[in-house]
């Protein structure tokens, strides 16, 4: 771990304009005691979004954890979850992209768990989006089966409303992608999904807007769509990634508001989660 912390710290030097994405004071992070259940939310009533209930097996199997307080795991995204939402706070921002150097390094994992997370706050509604075009796992992962999605709102076929899904929990909404989509990175650089991320973005003010995004490497997916979304988080797996593969991607961020990174699969950190601030 202490190779690609390394890397980081050399990548953050050598990337333009580094140090003025965020502020550059530091902040203790506030402690939560991840106590909070669903009667201390207010209520909220989806009249028009279709309510599914979530696959407990598909859940357990891809490291979904952050809905259940009693899994002791649940608590790094807690965390992670305070530093975020601090640092858009404090920038008003309220788009979040989530994306990695290379597959695998579980960013979609990252953005589901981040997700419910924040949706436990009382104050606060988010929303999870699959712009992984390509490769969509949120449904797999949270053992979806919906007939539609993403897919049919790009074909002009649905509005957004028809495509959102509630997982039975409150103040999280979802818009999933059931199909890989032909021409995805000519698709996420479009008028069309940039229209679709402000509209998002500025329909409801209490709302943080996640889209779980193809990794940054090999692909310009991510390149195509990241100037519409107010800041990222880069997910990097433990072991993964070499040092030149982190700089890169920090150098493919460009003037990307950049809020950290999260180190996945790290056996050195506590509950598998290690979280640096862009400093």
């Amino acid at each position: 771990m202490e190779r690609i912390k390394a890397a980081i710290e050399k990548a953050k030097k050598n990337q333009p304009g580094s140090g003025n994405s965020v502020h550059n004071n530091r902040h203790k992070t506030n402690e939560l005691d991840g106590s909070l259940s669903e009667e201390h939310h207010e209520a909220i009533e989806y009249n028009k979004t279709q309510i599914v209930n979530l696959n407990q097996e598909c859940l357990n199997n891809h490291r979904i954890v952050a809905f259940n307080k009693s899994n002791q795991n649940s608590v790094s995204f807690d965390l992670l979850r305070t530093q975020v939402l601090r640092l858009m706070k404090e920038n008003n921002w309220r788009t979040l992209a989530i994306t990695s150097p290379e597959p695998e390094a579980g960013k979609t994992v990252v953005s589901i768990n981040l997700a419910m997370s924040i949706s436990q706050q009382t104050d606060q509604t988010v929303m999870l989006v699959d712009f992984d075009l390509r490769r969509p796992k949120v449904m797999r992962y949270l053992g979806l089966d919906v007939d539609v999605s993403l897919n049919e709102v790009l074909e002009n076929k649905n509005s957004v409303q028809d495509a959102l899904i509630n997982p039975n929990m409150p103040h999280l909404v979802i818009l999933p992608v059931k199909a890989p989509v032909a021409k995805a990175s000519e698709m996420l650089g479009s008028k069309k999904v940039k229209s679709l991320v402000n509209d998002l973005k500025n329909r409801y003010e209490d709302r943080i807007v996640i889209f779980d995004l193809p990794p940054i490497l090999n692909l310009d997916d991510t390149l195509a769509v990241l100037p519409s979304i107010d800041c990222v988080l880069l997910v990097i797996g433990n072991g993964m990634s070499t040092h030149k593969d982190i700089s890169e991607s920090i150098q493919h961020l460009g003037d990307a508001n950049l809020l950290g990174y999260v180190l996945n699969k790290a056996e050195e950190a506590a509950k598998g989660y290690y979280y640096a601030e862009n400093k």
